[in-house]
């Protein structure tokens, strides 16, 4: 088959990939930007595309099988655009990374290392044990509510669980209660769960349906104290309902990953929104690195890998189908 590694993304998932396949393929990696009648002859005869991106700008596409996206978003795709004949499928993999991201950033706020190893090396003791001037709060004593339960959301109800954490979980479906699990709340009642937890953590898809979830009201019924964590797509939550409550103290503090405004290409350095979250002292902001490691980078091989597999031998039991 003709497999394209289309764009710089999907280029990072490449290296060893081909031994991963269990059949001889032509494999082609192209850039973002198609200017060459050979490239755009390559991209619209593929068998196999592995890219974020789907438009009109692209070629039409004329006998590809398989779109494989692979991350989990696949928003960046027209599905109108593809043949009838393709089937999408998107890749997980993400959700350990991005759960030892969200207990990092939550930790921080409770065991100071980096300021206690300063302190010492200056000589002040101030967290010696014995001395009222050190006691530090726990991760165990706050509650957590998850807006989501797909992939991250059970790794992430999992591990709080272990910490400790009183775990509510927000979601389209029901989800029965467990030893993990306090409390569930359906989406119509999600006020219900803001008002009663310590920190919230977005973790949905953007989709049409998403898209704004979180706004003004969600805001105004967190606690004053509450710490709020977006993992999921940036825009499933209303930048400027996010900024005001940030910038007026409505809510404590935030944990972002995920963004509004995103570099066009390798060269340019946006900043990530069109409000000046970068002014405020309440918020740790990451340039949507959560669920970047190798480990992630690893499994999503052999999820496409697999599913290419499968398909070169003519089995249509694909994992992670999005779209037929």
């Amino acid at each position: 088959m003709d497999i394209v590694f289309h764009g710089k993304n999907a280029q990072t998932f490449f290296s060893n990939f081909e031994s991963l396949l269990e059949d001889d393929h032509t494999i082609k990696l192209l850039p973002d930007t198609l200017e060459s009648e050979e490239d755009i002859a390559c991209y619209a005869g593929a068998d196999v595309i592995v890219g974020v991106k789907h438009d009109s700008s692209l070629p039409t596409l004329t006998k590809t099988k398989l779109f494989h996206v692979p991350g989990a978003g696949y928003d960046g795709l027209d599905l109108s655009l593809l043949p009838s004949t393709t089937t999408v499928c998107n890749c997980f993999g993400h959700e350990q990374a991005i759960v030892e991201y969200i207990i990092s950033a939550l930790l921080l706020r409770h065991v100071p290392l980096a300021d206690a190893d300063k302190k010492l090396r200056h000589g002040d003791w101030e967290y010696w044990a014995g001395g009222a001037s050190g006691l530090r709060t726990e991760l165990s004593s706050e509650s957590i509510g998850i807006i989501g339960f797909g992939h991250i959301g059970k790794e992430l109800a999992s591990r709080a669980h272990a910490f400790g954490m009183d775990v509510s979980i927000a979601n389209r479906s029901i989800v029965e209660a467990s030893s993990q699990i306090k409390k569930y709340y359906a989406f119509d009642d999600l006020s219900s769960m803001l008002k009663d937890v310590d920190i919230v953590v977005n973790t949905l898809p953007l989709s049409k349906d998403t898209e704004g979830f979180i706004g003004q009201k969600e805001f105004k019924d967190m606690k004053r104290s509450a710490v709020f964590v977006n993992v999921g797509r940036g825009r499933v939550v209303d930048e400027k309902a996010l900024f005001d409550a940030l910038n007026e103290s409505r809510i404590a503090s935030a944990v972002i990953d995920t963004w509004y405004v995103y570099p066009a290409d390798s060269e340019s350095n946006p900043l990530p929104a069109s409000l000046p979250f970068h002014e405020l002292d309440n918020v740790i902001m990451t340039p949507h690195m959560s669920g970047w490691t190798h480990g992630t980078v690893k499994r999503r091989q052999l999820t496409m890998a697999r599913n290419i597999n499968k398909l070169s031998k003519g089995d249509g039991d694909l994992v992670n189908i999005v779209s037929t």
